[in-house]
């Protein structure tokens, strides 16, 4: 993991509200957009802006994660206005030579602070561009940089932009430098929700862009954050020049840590890639044969083909000797149905027999083998597709999503109601490791495909057929054994880093 991973990792722990603790005395962040709406119909009646039509209500479906009962999401557009900017004529000489005014480009949008861009205008030539003040936030909107990186800066002196980037002016200056941190910490599901390919050059969908909902904390502890990322800042410096420190720093992050870790792995980044392993799309060609045999045999039915993959729809590059599937691919994934429970389990429950794993069973990754409900192994029998008596993943659907372990399968059990399993096909030989799948499913980027759909009501649920819709990295075997084995190791530190923590 280099510096910079390790400073996205603070900064979505940042926007998370897990950076710094909340504090009640702090007020609630509905009190500051009461403020920063005051402040916006005071700049609309002295005509210093326009006034804008009402965004709609920001829905459950839209919010990337959850964040602290202090704080409220609001939409971006809600907060400032966006304003492009344009090239003065190469036409006029003049305008390009003896410069004294900032012109930004997006080469210019390359550090956190903007004091001087590489090209300065004459004045003459900014008297047709609008000037923008310290504090306003410049981002990067077209370039071919936007495959990989969202480039947003904050402006330290005044200058003016081309037609690459957009100037964010916000309403409430008070909030300028959190917004701006913000937009950092949410870089990758910028990218990953607003970028568009064309055939010149990227870009950012800008409309649905400019009306992202946006974490907003209360004031004062938008200031603590401020200051524990600036706090933080040195070590970072200091892991990039000397890893030795990388122990003091996992102290303080090992929950980061393991995410980075996680994330690491499933990108084919932990452990290096052995040609004599072979490739993952030969090894698919074997899954593919033992489910046709499974369907043959009638043990699992014939599931429509998902569509390909596209290169837009893929999250991240991956070795060339993996291949992007989907879960439904490489496994069986099923449930317990309503009308079984009601038909078959509920009438048939007893105080020993065949245990149901229950949501509550599955717990901060590990199972919890104290089962409240047992059926008549006879009815069990009688339900095999949600029987589970061979090594598999168990996934509560409904609740805390995201919950997912491994069932040894050396007893027999039945899915109770909102767990669904993942049974890799490993029936007449091991091709995918069930740890490998847990690991990309705990991952940064697994669970954002885990939960993409995630419907919020009372509880928060997905739906069986969106897991098997989850799109999944494939290593070949051998290579998945290593980053299993690795990810053992460096775990166990993250774990006794926690420990001493």
């Amino acid at each position: 993991m280099n510096a910079q991973d390790l400073k996205n990792s603070i900064l979505q722990r940042a926007i998370e509200g897990k950076l710094v603790p909340q504090r009640k005395e702090e007020g609630t962040a509905k009190e500051l957009l009461a403020e920063i709406r005051t402040e916006k119909a005071r700049l609309i009646k002295e005509k210093k802006i326009k006034k804008s039509k009402p965004l709609p209500e920001i829905t459950d479906e839209e919010k990337p994660f959850d964040i602290p009962d202090s704080w409220e999401w609001v939409r971006l557009k809600d907060l400032g206005q966006f304003s492009s900017g344009k090239t003065p004529s190469k036409q006029v000489p003049s305008n390009w030579t003896n410069g004294t005014v900032n012109w930004f480009t997006s080469k210019d949008i390359k550090s956190d602070y903007l004091s001087r861009s590489q090209i300065l205008i004459s004045e003459e030539a900014a008297n047709g561009l609008q000037l923008y003040p310290v504090g306003t936030i410049l981002m990067v909107v077209r370039s071919g940089i936007l495959k990989r990186l969202f480039p947003v800066s904050f402006l330290e002196n005044p200058g003016t932009i081309n037609q690459d980037i957009k100037a964010f002016q916000i309403y409430d200056s008070r909030i300028s430098k959190y917004l701006f941190l913000c937009l950092k910490g949410l870089s990758p599901y910028i990218l990953k929700q607003f970028r568009k390919q064309v055939t010149t050059v990227d870009s950012l969908r800008f409309e649905d862009f400019s009306i992202m909902p946006i974490p907003m904390p209360p004031l004062a502890e938008q200031q603590r954050i401020l200051d524990r990322v600036a706090e933080l800042q040195p070590d970072i410096d200091a892991y990039d020049k000397a890893q030795t420190k990388l122990q003091a720093i996992e102290q303080r992050f090992p929950d980061a840590m393991k995410k980075s870790l996680l994330q690491y792995a499933i990108e084919g980044k932990l452990v290096p890639q052995r040609k004599e392993e072979g490739n993952a799309k030969d090894l698919l060609a074997k899954i593919r044969a033992e489910k046709a045999q499974l369907i043959k045999e009638k043990k699992i039915k014939k599931s429509k083909p998902l569509p390909a993959i596209t290169d837009d729809e893929k999250p991240f590059d991956i070795p060339d000797s993996w291949a992007w599937c989907y879960i439904n691919d490489v496994a069986f994934v099923t449930k317990l149905a309503g009308f079984e429970y009601t038909k078959n389990i509920h009438p048939n429950l007893v105080k020993n027999g065949i245990p149901l794993f229950k949501g509550k069973n599955i717990q901060a990754g590990y199972l919890i083998e104290r089962f409240e409900s047992y059926i008549p192994e006879k009815i069990s029998d009688m339900l095999p597709r949600s029987q589970i008596s061979s090594k598999c993943l168990l996934v509560p659907y409904v609740g805390t999503i995201g919950n997912i372990a491994i069932f040894n399968g050396k007893y027999k059990a039945h899915l109770g109601s909102n767990v669904g399993k993942i049974e890799v096909f490993n029936n007449n030989e091991i091709h995918v490791l069930e740890e490998y799948v847990l690991a990309y499913l705990k991952s940064y980027t697994g669970y954002i495909e885990l939960t993409k759909t995630k419907k919020a009501t009372a509880q928060s649920s997905i739906s069986i057929d969106a897991i098997r819709k989850v799109m999944f990295p494939l290593p070949p075997l051998a290579e998945q054994h290593r980053i299993v084995a690795k990810l053992e190791e460096l775990l166990l530190l993250c774990q006794q880093l926690a420990s001493q923590s």
